[in-house]
Order: C-alpha cells, then structure tokens, then sequence
C-alpha cells in the first residue's frame, strides 16, 4: 500500500489506515464518513476534510471488506425474460431508479422463459452476492432461500411476495370501452402461455365479456405462441383472419406491441383503423402515444410496479425481517383512450371486411 512522501503525496494504492495516518485521524472515524454511516456525530468540517483527501489520493472504500463486516453485500438479483424496450424496460427503469436512490447495485439475467435457467439463475446470483431477487414476467416454481418479489407473479409462492395488476378490472375498462363504442364482434388475443399475466388476464375477460352478454368465438380467439417482443407478434396472425374473411370490428390484443403490428396488418389489407376496426393495447408503452393512429390502451403503471417491487423486498430484508406486506399487492389500471378505436361501423350494406383481401 502507498506510503506518504516528504512532500505530503503517496505512492500507489492507498489503504484506509495510511489516509487516517495522514489526516491524523483515528481509521474508524475515516471510515464512518467514507461508508457513509449513519448517526455518527462528526464535525462538518472534518468530514469533509476526510472526503477531500480521499479524492485528492483516489481512495475507494473496499466493498468487500465492508460487506465482511456487516454481512451485506447490498446487491440485488433481477431476472427477466429478454432485454428489450417495451413492458420489461419500463419495471426495469422503476426498479433501477429506486435501487439507486437505496444505495443498492443490481445484476440482472435474462432466461427468455427457459425453466432450466429460470431453476439455475437464482441460485448463480445468490452466490455472487445477491441479498434478495426481484422476478419479472418470470414463472417461479418454488419457493427460494431468499426473499423474492414477482412482478406479474401469480402463483402462491411461500416467501414471495406479488406485485400484480387488477387484471379483472383492466378487462372491465377495455371491453367496457369497445362494447359502449358499439362492438359487438371482437377479435382476441391470447398472451403466450409462458407469460406471466397470459391465463389471469383470460380468464378476467371471460368473466367480463359474459357479463357483458359479448360472445369470445372461437375463430375470432387468436393464440399468441411466438417468442417476440416487436410488431411482428401481431402481424400474422390478424394477417391470418382477414385471409379466412373473418368479420370483426375490433380487436382486443395481449399487448401493446402486438397491437402495433395488428394495425399494420390492417393498413396492409387497406382496413382503416378505427374507421374499419378499432385495435386496443395493453401496457401504454412510451410508444404507444405515437404511432399512427396513437394507440388506445389500458395503461400499466410499470415504472412505479418496480419502484413497489423494490420497497417491497427492501422492507423484508430490513434487519428485523417484519413486513406487513400481504403476498400481493395489486395496482389499478387505466384506460388510456387516443385514436385507435372509434363507433363500430354500420354493418348494413358493403362491409369492408367481407370482401377478398
């Protein structure tokens, strides 16, 4: 470790004992205001006596050696299925902001909903330091020897804790929205069976598309299988009714993106949106508000279910281990209406959709 010279400088590395040395400062003292301890009764002008040497010499606190003595490591794990913008982007950002404003470092592993990585990623992040996890649109299949908080997790995980959306609710405020338009035949998607939120947002519009008196028919029911996070999820398969000269005049998709692609399909087959059919998202992506039309949609709070997500595990891993925190915690949707959708066209005369495309 350096040493200092006659003129006040030092050699190389610098330890914690050598700056205390040459503040004339006991190394505990030095310590509390480099590490940042609270409660510590230091003068002002000491600490920052202490904080302008460390810059002048460059010296970095060890994280090791204080994670040795405090047995915390700081650090979180966060697994998500792809890295990509949209829906995962968005928790991601809450989760990153307010793990920064904690003085929290994070490592994240994408598994592109693989169960053998989902099985192995816990586990590699836990013995690279990782105090607690944070899942995302992850199917978790047991419980972990850690805490762990799911976004869009819906299994009743011991020691996991859900942060989850009112699904019932978002299908009350988009159906809601397209039958009072008019609509009555209405094309659905299906989120892909691996996505978290696929079976209990289905099973939220079956109840209220019955409530409702719409009919879910099958060859307007349209299953999302494909593993991708760009327009194309939604292309081919709207593609795929209007070759078969399906008659809808809405459609209710999985997802923000798979409704961009919809409406391009529709573009394609020289179908207006919502003049000819009207296109509902899901998640209110930045995106959404600009596209042509801008997207009608029920809008997620994604930033702040990560920001929630994080408050969540740090309240359980607080040195008393108590949290009042039920195992899910359900945030609101809103409807987020632009330009996509519109009154259901007339169905007497010419209709649009019944001729060849």
């Amino acid at each position: 470790m350096g040493r200092p010279k006659r003129d006040g400088s030092i050699a190389g590395p610098i330890s914690l004992k050598t700056l205390a040395a040459y503040l004339n400062l006991d190394p505990a003292t030095v310590s509390v205001v480099l590490n940042k301890v609270p409660g510590r009764s230091i003068p002002e002008p000491t600490r920052e006596r202490i904080r302008a040497a460390a810059l002048k010499f460059n010296y970095q606190p060890s994280f090791l050696a204080r994670s040795l003595r405090n047995r915390r490591t700081m650090t979180i794990g966060i697994l998500v299925p792809v890295l990509a913008d949209g829906y995962h982007a968005e928790v991601m950002s809450g989760i990153g902001d307010r793990l920064l404003e904690e003085d929290f470092f994070y490592f994240i592993a994408h598994h592109r909903h693989r169960a053998d990585l989902i099985e192995q990623y816990p586990h590699m992040l836990m013995r690279r330091g990782a105090e607690g996890l944070i899942a995302i649109d992850t199917r978790l299949a047991h419980a972990l020897p850690l805490p762990v908080v799911a976004v869009a997790g819906h299994r009743p995980i011991n020691g996991v804790k859900n942060v989850t959306l009112d699904h019932y609710r978002a299908a009350e405020l988009s159906l809601g929205h397209l039958y009072d338009l008019g609509h009555r035949t209405i094309a659905f998607m299906r989120g892909q069976p691996y996505s978290s939120d696929s079976d209990e947002r289905w099973q939220a519009i079956v109840k209220v598309a019955r409530k409702l008196g719409l009919s879910i028919r099958p060859e307007l029911t349209i299953q999302l299988d494909k593993d991708l996070t760009s327009p194309e999820l939604g292309y081919p398969v709207i593609e795929q009714l209007l070759a078969h000269q399906r008659s809808f005049t809405a459609v209710l998709s999985f997802n923000d993106i798979a409704a961009f692609g919809a409406i391009r399909a529709l573009h394609d087959a020289q179908l207006r949106v919502p003049q000819d059919v009207s296109v509902v998202g899901f998640d209110d992506i930045k995106e959404a508000a600009f596209q042509t039309p801008r997207l009608t949609t029920i809008r997620q709070p994604l930033h702040h279910m990560g920001e929630l997500a994080v408050q969540i595990l740090l309240e359980q891993l607080r040195p008393s281990g108590a949290t009042k925190t039920p195992q899910e915690v359900a945030v609101e949707p809103e409807l987020i209406v632009r330009e996509s959708t519109g009154p259901a066209r007339k169905t007497a005369g010419k209709n649009r959709l019944d001729r060849p495309c």
